[in-house]
């Protein structure tokens, strides 16, 4: 099976919350950092499925993590130790939180970026979908504050450097030095995508790497606010 399919096999075991899937497919993906948020958000929901094996990988899992030491990846340790019972929850609250949607939104720019979640749901809710809805006559009420949780866009530096710290993990050095040039001056992200599309395998690469990195950042930013994303997505966000 290809990495990419691999990917979507893994993806689609999580979203669907299916614990005993996702220990299946455990063991391949701890051989590498290649998507520990991802792999770990799926053990949460073992854990909570108590599904036998779930336990040893998570501490694996963790531990990884630890060591990996990205955007996020001590919060999801913590969750995944107190998940296993080896150490006590995080004072924070869960929300059922899609990360791949909140990561949309804080790489967002200023012009109509940002959203608000809500907190009962855990949906999210775009800005232009909330003026539609009022337009439409739905009463949101989106000053109330024990509602709603405000998602400001926070801009592409991150995955600016995000693509900085990639190139510094590509192997052959004619490959880097085309992939610096690209990223050099305005349009740097499309130029980027251009160029590795040149090489297929460092392309799926980039996407595994790149959506790691922004789920990290969702994390992170959600512990920030006093959560912790609960196994299961939430809704879909309004468009």
């Amino acid at each position: 099976m290809e990495a990419k399919d691999r990917r979507t096999e893994l993806r689609a075991a999580v979203n669907r919350g299916d614990g005993l899937a996702v220990v299946g497919l455990a063991e391949r993906w701890l051989g590498s950092d290649d998507a520990l948020q991802l792999l770990g958000d799926g053990l949460l929901a073992a854990l909570a499925h108590h599904v036998g094996e779930a336990p040893k990988l998570a501490a694996e899992c963790a531990r990884r993590l630890r060591q990996r030491g990205w955007d996020g990846d001590d919060d999801l340790a913590d969750q995944l130790d107190a998940g296993a019972g080896v150490r006590a929850h995080p004072m924070l609250r869960p929300l059922p939180v899609d990360l791949e949607e909140l990561a949309m939104l804080l790489e967002g720019d200023g012009f109509g970026g940002g959203g608000r979640i809500d907190r009962q749901t855990g949906e999210i809710w775009t800005e232009a979908a909330i003026e539609y809805a009022e337009e439409q006559g739905e009463d949101l009420d989106t000053d109330d504050e024990d509602r709603w949780l405000w998602v400001g866009p926070e801009g592409s530096a991150d995955g600016y450097r995000d693509m900085q710290a990639f190139i510094a993990t590509v192997t052959d050095p004619s490959r880097a030095d085309r992939l610096e040039i690209a990223i050099d001056g305005n349009g740097a992200f499309r130029r980027f995508k251009d160029v590795l599309g040149r090489w297929p395998e460092e392309l799926e690469r980039w996407f595994v790497y790149s959506e790691e990195r922004q789920r990290g950042r969702a994390r992170t930013w959600l512990t920030d606010a006093g959560y912790y994303p609960s196994p299961g997505p939430g809704s879909s966000p309004r468009q």
